[in-house]
Order: structure tokens, then sequence, then C-alpha cells
């Protein structure tokens, strides 16, 4: 049975991936499906793996380089309102997987709940935010986590609570094919305090990143105990370039790709610069971005 037969509302055929993330760069999906329904979701999954597609799911595009020859399969991406819902009820909040994590702690500061605050500037979906334990030096999104529901690569969908919760530096157990939704359990606060706080660490950390116009993506996990940008520009590789890519003079852990540039530029510059602090500092650098 064709891929598409039965889901030609929602599915589409060779569609370009670069527009849909940060960097811009990429070929094309095989196939991409933006269900509208868990029900349409769980069936598009199913067929795929009753067929032997590879499936991918495609949040905010930030920390995705998606290769110049594009991919084979079916990307996902969580578009409808169903994946996008916040609801909050007393010191809870409910959020889907595809909703941004930005609107996430703007509802929450707007209602007087802290916790995730610190989380405010980082890109994304609460999905990818899970699943990679998005954070900073105020802490990360699975402190906050109490429950998540998902969707296995064969369509089940299972309820997983705080016991069965794993989270890391920039990991988590929830490795499943699709997060549908989270609960977060925050502490009560002032709402006008936590806008003033989220105001000055978004101004803080947006000053030290590439601007906003420019097509760019953080690159590097943090090594224990140190941070990936000032290793990078202790190797004297701030402003390298490769290609039309470059390391940002702003902060040595985001490549920008300019005009021009291409998939291939990003992976050989990644190349240069681990092999470059692994040389003259002596640490292997992992990537935090994910490369399809």
């Amino acid at each position: 049975m064709p891929l598409q037969t039965g889901f030609e509302e929602v599915v589409r055929c060779a569609v370009p991936l670069a527009p849909l993330t940060w960097f811009h760069l990429g070929g094309p999906a095989e196939y991409v499906a933006e269900p509208t329904t868990i029900d349409q979701l769980q069936s598009i999954v199913q067929r795929c793996r009753d067929e032997g597609v590879t499936v991918r799911l495609l949040g905010g595009g930030s920390n995705v380089l998606v290769r110049d020859e594009g991919v084979l399969g079916m990307t996902i991406r969580l578009t409808a309102p169903v994946f996008q819902e916040i609801r909050i009820e007393k010191d809870r909040v409910r959020a889907g997987g595809g909703a941004k994590l930005g609107h996430v702690v703007s509802s929450a500061v707007r209602e007087g709940l802290s916790g995730v605050e610190t989380l405010v500037g980082i890109p994304g979906t609460i999905g990818g935010a899970l699943h990679g334990n998005a954070g900073g030096r105020g802490g990360d999104i699975g402190q906050w986590t109490s429950r998540a529901s998902v969707m296995t690569r064969n369509g089940e969908i299972i309820e997983r609570e705080r016991e069965d919760l794993i989270f890391g530096y920039r990991e988590s157990s929830l490795d499943e094919l699709v997060i549908l939704d989270a609960d977060f359990e925050l502490e009560p606060a002032d709402p006008a305090e936590l806008t003033k706080r989220m105001q000055q660490q978004w101004i803080v950390k947006k000053a030290g990143q590439p601007l906003a116009h420019q097509s760019a993506g953080c690159i590097f996990k943090n090594p224990r105990g140190m941070s990936a940008g000032m290793l990078i520009e202790q190797a004297g590789l701030k402003g390298t370039r490769l290609g039309q890519v470059e390391v940002s003079e702003r902060h040595a852990n985001f490549m920008v790709a300019n005009e021009g540039a291409t998939a291939q530029d990003v992976l050989k510059l990644i190349d240069l610069v681990r092999s470059r602090v692994a040389e003259r500092l002596g640490v292997e650098l992992e990537t935090e971005i994910d490369i399809w």
C-alpha cells in the first residue's frame, strides 16, 4: 500500500527541510506528515512500521542539521493544535509535545508559577526539550517534570511517571519516537517578580549568542565542568571560517551559516573544531546537534 494512501491531506512528498531548521540548510524529506489528531499520528507511525519506513520527528529545528542530500523515510511534525495545547491547573502545567518551550515558560510566569523561567531563550518544542533535557545554569527541564505520555515506534502509547524518568546532562530516558505531552509541577511565586527575573535572563542570554537574523546553531555539549565555547575560544578558533560557515564571534559554541553555505561546510567545520580542540587542549568534544 502506498505510504500516502488514506493520509493524502496530511502527508506530502519531497518537502524541503531547510526552511524548517535554524541553519536553513540541507535537502528535502522523502515524506513529511503533519497529523491533525493523535489517532492519525498513531496510524501513520503504524503504517511506517508495517512498510519498514524510517520515521523521524522534527520539532522546532533548532538542534538539527539536515545533510545536503536530504533524508529518506517519513518526517513527522506536530504542528496541529492538539499537540500544542498548554493547560494550567493550580501548580501544574500540562503541555503538548509540539508546544514551543518559550510559550510554556511565558504561560507559567504569567500564572505565577516558578521553575521553568530559567529556560527562557532556549528554542524548540517541549518534546525536543524533554528528549535532550534542555537547560542552563539555572537548572534543566527534567527537574520539574512529573509525567509524560509517549508514543513508541510501534505506535503504542505509554504513560511515563516520575519514577520512570531519568534525566542527565542533555539527555533523558524519554527516547521514544514521540513525546505527546508532559506535566510540570512548579512552585507559586509573584508574577511580577518572575517576569522581571525572566526578562533579565533573556537579555543576558541573547547578548552572548549570534544575532537573531543569523542562521545558526549550538554545536557541542559542554564537557564535564567545562564550557565548550570557552574551549573552542582557547584553541584559537573563534571566527574560524570554512566555506560559508564560521565559528560565531559572539559565542564560539555556535556556528553561523552565511549565504551560499552547505550542510557539508558545517560538517567539515565541526570536524576541524573537534580535532583542533583535542590536539591543543586534550579534550574530545561531543556534538549536541542531531545530524540527519
